[in-house]
């Protein structure tokens, strides 16, 4: 019914509408929008008195005119025109082009989070404040409308960020809705009615930005708690009962729920978490139901507990203690708790239900996931995601490492999630670190690699780009490991100890549709130098087929170094091909990509749903294995998995390199850069880096020079390790305009002062052995139009 009123209205009569049932209760209601503008064209309203962004207001340039009071609309004004109206939406505008302004707007992202981003262009009366700043990059204009109500909450988030600073009981016991990125709308005790409205007609009141959020894979994992120790606490339920955590744990997982009654996101999510309550009763997981929110009674926890059928305890935490430990953010997240109270998975229930959408089933079942891999013994397919409902807006300065680290509380898990990977037995690393004994023993070494950041292996500067597989230790945890070693490495209480982690040896990714092994068994000596292996694999198919995953498995991963597998028949020349079909290799020796990769520890490849990388029917493999001897003789037979895609992908994806075979490095350079490049013929999304050099590698970077002569470095390496050859996946992929050049360059020493120099008196030259050198810039890659008529092939 709200609906199809608000869609007969007109945009003002709705918006004023919706003031007057918020005014006197709702803190802060703010969205923004984009832009685009012409130097000419527009002007906006100053907003009275001064602000954070009032020195913004100066590099709107002459234009800038004072335009009504508080209560006008919040639009530019075209320079002649009576009427105010909002500017043309730019079909050009840049969606990150806010990121690369000015250092004088920079001061403006801590208030224009959504810069960039589709949002909506509201505006209200009582205290309306409109700033408006030039990207210098695109002459567009990010315009912001902050809309307070100062009967409760003058200004809420932007301006005091800390709800605990907000004047008012009303405001301190606010809801906030928040999104990343995106909207704030704290709701007082009597505006909820108002919010819940609100998000019932978002699909109209909206509608000029078209703003909503649904779960995605969480950034940031530093302080998500994930793989830590939940503390044993003790709770109260409705009934008084007093419990621990550990009372209530399942045979084999327990799953926390954080619930509201007001909250609409998360009324929506009780039958789901009911049914799954019922359907996972059976196999050993528990539920309770967290209420950190004070505006709920403890009637209407009791009516929702009736209502859905709520199995498990329900805790009304009203002062968020244990909302807090667990750094829970929002009203509908959940966290999966194993039965050794480890934390193994937060974020959402599924993607049915979010901020501006719902769908009528989800595509994304987050939790039934997670519990389904936790209790057959896998890796979880997602660890963390968002959550979109009500932000509980708790601050977590106060949740710091237990008073004591030990070894069992939390050591354990930190070389569980970042070092037994490799530092096991059978694994690549030199020593295990298994058990306590193990880590004591080796303490003062894991103090020295910890301290000088050599591991885990992570070589990509900071300061540049954000990597999906980023290996360093958090602050958290590097702080947590050093405090552990000073303390002498208390071992603790062993049933504070996690769950072991098995390493079967076996395939991590589903059963293969197709194994292809290297035909003879190789004998690694137990000391000296291998030369890199070569061994081709014919493969039997007629058909192209579309690899969906692939995994690399070697016998002998203790002395495996790295395995790279190339399409590439026996005997053939290089060169580029004009009768190459679309999405088929290159043949060159391997320089202009490979098909598939491993180092110690690198997880299989699994490609996004939509996209394969494709295998010519008739193909050849060639293997490319470097051993390196530990002082015992191995065997190794390394094989290929690979699990087909069941229909030819929207997207193909390739790899592609920027490199160089000509090059002569003068004996005794110290710094003799190499540099190769690669067009792109077309838009192209560029998802990960894989840099190739040898012993006499110093570092490594990759930029891209736009068409406009601009340049970007997205990945620089100031130290690069051939012991290490890391595959550098992009966070969020990167989208490259047609006419970008990727440049790779190769810094190298081939001084007496590298150690690792076989010979700093000969001139080295491209090879493929190790004592010669390569400088290639490996990277993957897709079209980022999809086809309508099958793969769409660059």
């Amino acid at each position: 019914m709200a609906r199809s009123i608000v869609s007969k209205l007109g945009r003002d009569v709705a918006l004023n509408a919706l003031t007057l049932l918020m005014r006197r209760d709702c803190a802060l209601l703010w969205l923004q929008r984009p832009f685009q503008t012409h130097d000419n064209d527009c002007a906006w309203p100053r907003a009275g008195g001064k602000s954070a962004t009032s020195s913004l207001r100066s590099q709107a340039g002459p234009h800038e005119k004072r335009r009504g009071e508080p209560g006008d609309a919040c639009n530019c004004l075209p320079e002649r025109s009576r009427r105010p109206r909002p500017c043309r939406r730019s079909a050009t505008t840049n969606a990150n082009s806010f990121r690369r302004s000015s250092p004088r707007t920079l001061a403006a992202r801590r208030r224009l989070p959504l810069a960039g981003r589709a949002g909506a262009l509201l505006y209200m009366n009582n205290g309306i404040h409109c700033h408006c700043c030039p990207n210098p990059n695109s002459n567009s204009y990010f315009q912001s409308c902050q809309l307070s109500f100062s009967n409760d909450c003058p200004m809420s988030s932007l301006r005091t960020p800390n709800p605990e600073s907000w004047p008012s009981d009303a405001c301190r016991s606010s809801l906030e809705w928040g999104l990343p990125k995106g909207v704030f709308v704290p709701i007082g005790v009597r505006c909820v009615a108002a919010a819940a409205c609100l998000l019932s007609v978002s699909g109209t009141v909206l509608a000029q930005g078209r703003f909503r959020d649904a779960p995605r894979e969480l950034v940031e994992l530093s302080s998500a708690r994930l793989g830590e120790l939940i503390r044993n606490f003790a709770f109260e339920d409705l009934d008084g009962e007093t419990a621990h955590l550990s009372d209530t744990a399942g045979e084999n997982a327990l799953v926390i729920a954080l619930r509201s009654v007001l909250c609409p996101v998360s009324r929506r999510y009780g039958s789901t978490l009911a049914r799954l309550e019922k359907a996972y009763r059976p196999k050993g997981v528990r539920f309770l139901f967290l209420n950190a929110s004070s505006q709920d009674s403890i009637e209407s926890m009791r009516d929702e507990i009736t209502r859905f059928g709520f199995e498990g305890p329900y805790v009304q935490d009203l002062e968020a203690v244990f909302a807090k430990i667990l750094r829970a953010t929002t009203t509908t997240e959940v966290f999966v708790v194993d039965r050794a109270h480890t934390l193994r998975y937060r974020g959402a229930i599924d993607d049915q239900y979010g901020i501006g959408y719902s769908k009528a089933t989800p595509t994304a079942d987050y939790l039934d996931d997670a519990l389904e891999d936790l209790l057959a013994g896998r890796e979880l397919r997602v660890e963390a995601t968002t959550a979109p409902g009500c932000v509980l807006g708790l601050s977590f300065e106060a949740d710091s490492e237990p008073e004591k680290v030990t070894y069992h509380n939390r050591v354990s898990r930190i070389l569980q999630n970042n070092c037994v990977v490799c530092h096991r037995d059978g694994g690549a690393g030199p020593f295990p670190l298994e058990s306590y004994g193990h880590a004591k023993g080796f303490a003062s070494m894991i103090s020295f690699v910890v301290e000088n950041e050599v591991m885990p292996p992570w070589f990509a500067a900071k300061s540049v780009g954000s990597w999906e597989n980023d290996r360093r230790l958090s602050e958290r945890e590097r702080d947590a490991l050093l405090q552990w070693i000073e303390a002498g490495s208390p071992e603790g209480d062993p049933a504070d100890a996690p769950l072991p982690r098995l390493y079967s040896g076996g395939w991590s990714i589903r059963t293969p549709d197709a194994v292809f092994e290297i035909e003879e068994p190789f004998q690694v000596p137990a000391e000296g130098v291998v030369d890199y292996q070569y061994v081709y694999v014919k493969t039997d198919f007629d058909e192209d087929k579309w690899v969906q995953e692939m995994e690399i498995l070697p016998t002998a991963p203790q002395v495996t170094h790295h395995v790279l597998v190339f399409i590439e028949e026996p005997g053939r020349k290089g060169g580029r091909d004009k009768t190459r079909k679309p999405g088929e290799p290159i043949f060159q020796g391997g320089l202009a990509g490979y098909f598939a990769s491993t180092v110690p520890g690198q997880q299989p490849t699994i490609f996004p749903e939509g996209t394969a990388k494709l295998l010519p029917k008739g193909a050849w493999l060639k293997f490319q294995v470097h051993y390196t001897p530990n002082g015992q003789p191995a065997t190794d037979q390394t094989r290929l998995g690979i699990v087909f895609a069941d229909e030819p992908p929207l997207r193909a994806v390739e790899t592609g390199a920027a490199f160089d075979t000509r090059f002569e490095i003068p004996p005794g350079a110290a710094n003799y850069a190499v540099t190769g490049t690669y067009a792109f013929e077309k838009d192209t999304v560029v998802t990960s880096f894989f840099p190739h050099m040898h012993l006499r590698a110093k570092a490594f970077r990759y930029e891209l020079i736009y068409p406009d002569g601009s340049a970007e470095t997205i990945l620089d390496i100031p130290r690069y390790d051939f012991n290490w050859q890391l595959h550098y996946k992009l966070r969020e992929p990167k989208l490259v305009p047609k006419g970008t050049v990727l440049r790779s360059t190769g810094w190298f020493d081939n001084s007496a002062d590298n150690p690792a120099n076989p010979d700093p008196t000969a001139s080295v030259r491209f090879g493929e052995q190790t004592f010669e050198e390569m400088m290639i810039g490996y990277f993957d890659s897709y079209d980022p139009h999809p086809s309508s008529e099958g793969t769409n092939h660059p």
